[in-house]
């Protein structure tokens, strides 16, 4: 299923006022981009400076403890964020142009942190010693990445991520309403971008214990998330999105 992007409405008549906002997610969509590339090589063990497996000095225990803080955070920040309640609460504390720059900005600022405060912990759950199993997995968890990224396009890539309100307002213009629509992958799963993740996530040759923290945590979040969004698509959309979600083919992702 799609998903419902908010209606901005409130263009600024000041030039200066439109050129900051567009200044503001344009910032905030580069900080996303660099921030989901890092968290690629972060989970994918290569590239990076840090990744999910290296540094730390810790306790098992304490390792664990702050690593599910850090997770907690992420849960935290992305729940309260994206429910109706807070984004209308936001909205009154700034222009709607910038309210999803903002959730995108803040997000991001939250993931870099997880990224910088990680605790590796190196207990082996399971390792591929076959090189060509092991190259086949690691292929699968990049194609759930570009998953990802080919979900957010068929959904509006820079709508979602708030660089299109911010470009519509500098010109003068608003971003129209969303409709409910189901292009592409959606036609054949009620979340592909939510897919992605959960595979990006698991395909792993090798799965540490700190490594396998973070994706149960995480796709438990996802299928909380999911459920949320279904009820607030079907608040917002009605009996059609109610039959999409008994027809699609798979039963929630």
């Amino acid at each position: 299923m799609t998903r419902t992007a908010p209606i901005q409405s409130d263009v600024s008549s000041s030039l200066f006022g439109r050129a900051l906002g567009l200044v503001y997610g344009t910032i905030a969509y580069t900080i996303l981009v660099g921030t989901f590339v890092y968290a690629i090589g972060f989970l994918g063990r290569f590239i990076v400076p840090k990744h999910i497996n290296s540094g730390g000095s810790m306790s098992l225990l304490s390792a664990i403890v702050i690593d599910l803080v850090l997770m907690g955070v992420i849960a935290v920040q992305h729940g309260v964020m994206a429910r109706k309640d807070f984004k209308r609460r936001l909205t009154g504390l700034m222009s709607p142009v910038i309210a999803r720059s903002t959730y995108v900005l803040c997000s991001s600022l939250v993931l870099i942190a997880v990224f910088t405060f990680w605790q590796p912990v190196r207990v082996i759950v399971w390792h591929i010693d076959n090189l060509a199993l092991a190259f086949v997995v690691q292929l699968a968890s990049m194609l759930g990445w570009l998953l990802v990224l080919h979900s957010t396009s068929l959904i509006n890539h820079f709508e979602l991520f708030g660089l299109k309100q911010a470009a519509m307002n500098f010109i003068g213009r608003t971003v129209p309403e969303t409709s409910f629509a189901t292009p592409g992958f959606y036609r054949f799963a009620r979340h592909p971008l939510c897919l992605g993740f959960v595979i990006a996530f698991w395909a792993t040759p090798t799965m540490t214990v700190g490594n396998l923290l973070f994706v149960a945590v995480a796709t438990a979040y996802i299928f909380v998330g999911i459920a949320l969004e279904e009820r607030d698509l079907i608040a917002t959309f009605g009996e059609r999105c109610r039959q999409d979600k008994m027809r699609a083919a798979m039963p929630l992702l």
